[in-house]
């Protein structure tokens, strides 16, 4: 029976097309090591398989099983860059710093890649992406941007297509030109939490499912994270929980790192016309909205589909007529196609959109609110966290010196001001 994750809604194609996977035991008693991490994601899996490599004793923790958020769910694109573009971080930041930003990102999704390779892990990487523009004053932008990313960032896998040649790949009249981007492409992302997870526990990471955290403290001069089945004393902590903060838990993080649901359907495999229409290259494609669409052709031949965003929490009673009422505006041929599977998860954003990346209390970190751009960034973040508590470089100074502010409305208010401000930006994408 495919598995169901408690903490995130549908069954998704991922969990159904990824096979048996190891199962790790929840903690029982207490143990005493080097390093602690929250949270079974790209982040604490990558960091724990990293720390045990540099030789640390580690220790992970999640309340589910990995995957069950964003990391196993997400519409697996690795993009390029940063969630703000290169020329928004030039323009905020000045370029050097922009630059070391944009290249911190491509070291990311070339680490990605080469971790995968190196390990033996198949993650149906897929190349090629395009971005594409739902509104025509947004082409002359996009027509710029190429020449502007290989002049000024070094990055020439760029080109502009024109909406003749927008409509021949992603095989819709619905856009007005793109950009196509040759450096990057997509990948099936619970392929990789569990091949990061059999690479952290065969290097001597102690790993363990369905743990919750129910407290974090400090005695005898350590850090301590309290479980029902027992507490974990370390030296350094990371929490790596991403949308699931627990502001009883840790209020910074829950402060300034929000979670918001986004959903996703998968068809059954396209064939005949449609097959040779729709994405016949198999590129994924995110486009300009506010509140992204983002698709793609899986290796089976099926359309990856989502966009469908709720601000407050709340699951919807059909994902799949959301997903299917967006979809057949880009695709009508796909009205009466068949959805095998619907599903949901959190996804932490942060008000700026940048990675939010702060020591919360004196020995522990937290890390989320990726925004989007969490495939590759977040993978990266935890090998960077391993590497600086191993006082060899300290890397993640370049998202902590980020201007990352609390939402506002503190506790009680901020749910409420930001279902209002993403509804009023979602209602501009209509305009």
């Amino acid at each position: 029976m495919t598995y169901q994750s408690p903490i995130s809604p549908g069954v998704s194609w991922y969990e159904a097309s990824v096979g048996d996977r190891p199962a790790y035991p929840p903690l029982d008693g207490d143990v005493n090591v080097d390093l602690a991490i929250v949270g079974g994601g790209f982040t604490g899996l990558s960091a724990a398989a990293e720390a045990a490599k540099l030789g640390a004793s580690v220790v992970l923790v999640d309340a589910a099983r990995f995957g069950d958020g964003a990391s196993g769910r997400n519409g697996g694109q690795l993009n390029t860059g940063q969630r703000s573009t290169a020329d928004e971080h030039e323009e905020a930041l000045g370029h050097a710093r922009a630059k070391a930003l944009f290249d911190l990102a491509e070291e990311a999704k070339q680490h990605l890649l080469g971790f995968a390779d190196e390990n033996g892990i198949d993650i149906d990487y897929t190349q090629g992406h395009i971005s594409v523009a739902h509104k025509a004053r947004y082409v002359e932008e996009f027509r710029a941007y190429p020449e502007k990313m290989a002049e000024r960032f070094g990055y020439p896998h760029l080109r502009f297509v024109d909406r003749a040649e927008t409509a021949r790949i992603v095989g819709s009249e619905r856009y007005f030109g793109g950009v196509y981007d040759s450096g990057t492409g997509h990948i099936h992302p619970l392929k990789l939490v569990v091949g990061t997870a059999k690479v952290a526990a065969a290097r001597g990471a102690r790993l363990h499912e369905n743990t919750k955290v129910t407290g974090l403290g400090r005695a005898n001069g350590m850090i301590t994270v309290e479980t029902a089945s027992g507490t974990i004393s370390a030296d350094r902590v990371l929490l790596a929980v991403n949308a699931h903060g627990d502001a009883r838990l840790e209020p910074v993080m829950a402060s300034h790192v929000m979670p918001i649901r986004s959903f996703i359907g998968a068809t059954v495999p396209l064939d005949g016309d449609l097959d040779e229409m729709i994405l016949p290259g198999r590129q994924s494609v995110d486009d300009s909205r506010f509140v992204v669409r983002y698709f793609r052709r899986l290796k089976d031949g099926r359309l990856l589909f989502g966009g469908r965003e709720a601000y407050g929490g709340e699951t919807p009673a059909d994902i799949e007529a959301g997903v299917r009422r967006q979809m057949t505006e880009i695709y009508p041929a796909l009205r009466d196609i068949e959805i095998t599977h619907a599903w949901g998860g959190s996804v932490g954003i942060t008000l700026p959109r940048e990675p939010f990346v702060r020591e919360v209390m004196p020995g522990v970190t937290a890390t989320g609110g990726y925004s989007g751009h969490g495939v590759m960034l977040s993978n990266f973040t935890g090998k960077m966290w391993a590497e600086a508590v191993a006082g060899n470089r300290d890397r993640l100074g370049l998202f902590k010196e980020l201007a990352v502010p609390p939402f506002p409305g503190g506790r009680r208010f901020r749910k409420p001001l930001l279902t209002l401000a993403l509804s009023w930006y979602a209602m501009l994408d209509r305009l």
